[in-house]
């Protein structure tokens, strides 16, 4: 791991307070402490949220905000889908040294970024996957938890998600306010997909935050068949 650097006194105060939170031992603050330097400093990463007094919030804090979930607190395997900047795989990572965590994602150097933070962050049960989730074989039916943040609405994230779970897996779909039919729409496919009905959580991941909710589906039985579809189906022709 690169030497953990240090923060303001308010930075540093707001790190402690996440740790006693979210139990996190003195090895997982330092990785995201490199984490938080990583975003400061590193011009690559895919996010424009880059001062750690506003970073430790944004990503660090909500990305363990998924912890309240149980079953990802306990996962001994979670697939990120659009894992983008890292969050929530680097941050569930640092914080579940027990959990093998996958960081999948459609452009290449999302997935080499992520992969090269994580390896500054002495992370060894994190890899990086390029692929699309529809597209890749290897995940079918491999994952405890499947999480996602800012990637799709619902409907296509449970498409996504389910033939990646195992039986009694669960999709995390971090989320603001649901707009429009979302939760109609989310309905009708889980009920396709053998997925249970969305379980909203409401979180707060910091002080300010506003309409904060990690969504939850249950995967009830085995994957249906024609699923998944070809790449891009979700998405072009979505599921009603």
């Amino acid at each position: 791991m690169s030497p953990a650097p240090s923060f303001s006194p308010a930075v540093e105060a707001r790190l402690e307070e996440l740790a006693v939170e979210h139990a996190l031992d003195g090895r997982a603050l330092d990785a995201l402490r490199v984490l938080l330097e990583v975003y400061a400093t590193d011009e690559h990463a895919a996010t424009t949220v880059r001062a750690p007094e506003e970073a430790v919030d944004r990503h660090v804090a909500d990305g363990l905000s998924g912890l309240a979930v149980p079953a990802l607190s306990r996962a001994a395997s979670v697939v990120d889908i659009g894992t983008g900047a890292g969050v929530p795989s680097l941050v569930l990572a640092a914080a579940r040294p027990d959990c093998e965590v996958v960081a999948l994602d459609t452009v290449g150097k999302k997935v080499a970024w992520v992969t090269a933070c994580a390896e500054r962050m002495g992370l060894r049960n994190l890899r990086g996957v390029h692929a699309r989730a529809e597209a890749w074989k290897e995940g079918l039916g491999a994952f405890e938890v499947v999480t996602a943040r800012a990637v799709a609405q619902l409907g296509v994230l449970i498409e996504y998600a389910a033939p990646l779970l195992v039986p009694g897996g669960r999709l995390v779909a971090w989320k603001g306010s649901i707009a429009g039919d979302e939760e109609t729409v989310a309905r009708s496919v889980a009920k396709q997909l053998r997925m249970s009905p969305p379980e909203q959580i409401s979180v707060k991941p910091w002080p300010e935050a506003r309409e904060r909710q990690l969504i939850v589906h249950v995967k009830s039985g085995p994957t249906p068949k024609g699923f998944p579809r070809q790449p891009g189906a979700a998405l072009r022709k979505p599921l009603k």
